[in-house]
C-alpha cells in the first residue's frame, strides 16, 4: 500500500474532499499528472477535466473540474477549482451549455489572443465531454 497524504479539493461553493489519499491524478495545464506522498513541490494550473482520487481506504472517486490551480507539497495537495462536481452528479445539460457558451465566445472574439484562449477552453470542454 502506498503512503497516504492529505488531499483537499475546494471549489468556491464548498469543500468537496478533505481526506487521506494514496494518489490523485489531476488534469494539469501541461498534461495529466499523478500526485503521491512526498511529491516535489509544484504549483500548476488546471484545465477542465477529471480528477481521480484513490482514498487511503481504497475507494476510487472522480470529480469534474473546470479550471483552477493545484498546490502540491511533499505533505499534501490542495486543488482550488473554479468549479467542481462529483462525476456521478454531472449535469450533462450544464456541460452542454458551457460548450455552447464557449462556442459563442470563439465566434464573438474580437482579436486573435481572445479567440485562441476561447478555442483552447472549448477544446478542453469537448475533451471532457468525450471522457464522460
Amino acid at each position: 500500500m502506498a503512503e497516504a497524504f492529505q488531499f483537499e479539493l475546494v471549489s468556491p461553493e464548498r469543500l468537496l474532499v478533505s481526506e487521506q489519499v494514496e494518489f490523485v491524478v489531476i488534469p494539469g495545464a501541461e498534461g495529466e499528472m499523478t500526485v503521491m506522498a512526498n511529491h516535489a513541490p509544484v504549483m500548476t494550473t488546471i484545465k477542465p477535466g477529471v480528477v481521480t482520487v484513490k482514498t487511503a481506504a481504497g475507494a476510487t472517486e472522480r470529480y469534474c473540474v473546470f479550471g483552477g490551480f493545484a498546490d502540491i507539497l511533499p505533505s499534501g495537495c490542495t486543488l482550488l477549482a473554479e468549479s467542481a462536481v462529483a462525476v456521478n452528479s454531472i449535469d450533462r445539460d450544464n456541460l452542454a451549455k458551457r460548450i455552447q457558451d464557449a462556442r459563442e465566445d470563439v465566434a464573438d472574439a474580437k482579436d486573435d489572443m481572445t479567440r485562441t484562449k476561447a478555442e483552447q477552453y472549448l477544446s478542453h470542454l469537448t475533451t471532457l465531454e468525450a471522457a464522460l
